[in-house]
C-alpha cells in the first residue's frame, strides 16, 4: 500500500486539474507514483473525489492501452483500467457538447453488460470464462478526455489516475443474441458524415474482446474487487482514436450487433 497522504495528495491534484481545466501533464517528482500498484490507489482516491461531487456511482469499467504501440508509447508491457461514472453514460443516439469537454477524442468498441458477478474469489479467469457472465452486447462509443495531452510526453501512471481518460460512453441496443457471433473477427464500419471513414473487426482489441474481460476481472481480483452483474464494460478500440468537431455526426457499426451513434455540437 502507497503513502496515503501521498496518494490524497496527487488525487487532489488530478481533481483540481479537471476542475480549473488544466491541460493534461505527465506526473513527475513527487506527484508521479512510485508503482502502477500505487497508480490504481490513487485512481480509487480520485473516483471518491468524483463521486462526491457529484458525477454518481460507477456503471461500469474500461479497458485502456489495449495495443502494443501505444503500450510501448506509455511504457508498458500491458493495459490499464479504469470506471465509467452512471452520469456519463448516454443511450445511442445521443448528443454531446463539445464545451463539456477539454478534448473530446472518440474510441470505438464493444461493450458488454454482465448478468452475474465475477467475484474476486473465482479468480483467474480465463476468456471462455468469462463469457458465461456476459448477458448482453453492444457497439460502444468512448468518449476521451485527455485534456489536451501532449502524446509524445505521456505515461501510463498519468493516464490511470486521470480516470484512464474516461469522459464517458455512448451504448448502442443491447444483443442478447451474440453467443453464434465470431467476436474475434466480427467486421466493424466508422461513417463520418455519412461517409466510410475506417474499417476492422472486433478483434483488434487483445485478440478478442472478452480476452480484456477477462485481463480486467483478474486485475480487479488481484486487488480483492469483484465485478457485479448490471454492470458495463468497455473492452477497448478496435480503431484508432478520432477526434471529432461541431456539427459531425458519427456512427460505428459492428456487423450483426447494430451501431451507435453520436451528433456533435460546440
Amino acid at each position: 500500500m502507497g503513502d496515503q497522504a501521498r496518494v490524497a495528495r496527487i488525487a487532489a491534484h488530478i481533481f483540481e486539474a479537471h476542475r480549473d481545466r488544466w491541460r493534461f501533464e505527465r506526473l513527475r517528482g513527487e506527484l508521479a507514483p512510485a508503482s502502477m500498484a500505487e497508480a490504481y490507489e490513487v485512481q480509487d482516491e480520485v473516483h471518491r473525489l468524483f463521486r462526491e461531487a457529484g458525477w454518481g456511482e460507477l456503471a461500469g469499467h474500461k479497458i485502456a492501452l489495449t495495443s502494443k504501440p501505444i503500450q510501448e508509447l506509455c511504457g508498458v508491457d500491458q493495459p490499464a483500467g479504469g470506471a465509467i461514472f452512471a452520469r456519463t453514460v448516454h443511450p445511442s443516439p445521443a448528443t454531446i457538447r463539445l464545451a463539456e469537454f477539454m478534448h473530446l477524442g472518440l474510441e470505438f468498441e464493444l461493450g458488454v453488460r454482465l448478468g452475474r458477478d465475477l467475484p474476486a474469489t473465482d479468480a483467474p479467469y480465463t476468456r471462455d470464462a468469462v463469457a458465461g457472465h456476459v448477458a448482453a452486447c453492444m457497439p460502444a462509443f468512448e468518449l476521451i478526455e485527455d485534456r489536451g495531452a501532449d502524446y509524445g510526453d505521456l505515461d501510463a501512471a498519468s493516464i490511470l489516475t486521470d480516470k484512464c481518460w474516461c469522459g464517458g460512453v455512448v451504448l448502442g441496443p443491447e444483443v442478447a443474441s451474440w453467443r453464434d457471433l465470431d467476436l474475434t473477427s466480427a467486421p466493424v464500419v466508422l461513417l463520418w458524415n455519412g461517409e466510410v471513414v475506417d474499417q476492422g473487426v472486433t478483434g483488434a482489441a487483445m485478440g478478442h474482446p472478452f480476452e480484456g474481460l477477462a485481463w480486467l476481472a483478474n486485475l480487479l481480483a488481484a486487488r480483492g474487487r469483484g465485478m457485479k452483474a448490471g454492470e458495463i464494460v468497455i473492452t477497448g478500440s478496435a480503431l484508432r482514436t478520432r477526434f471529432p468537431e461541431a456539427g459531425d455526426e458519427v456512427t460505428y457499426r459492428i456487423e450483426d450487433l447494430g451501431e451507435t451513434t453520436v451528433r456533435i455540437t460546440a
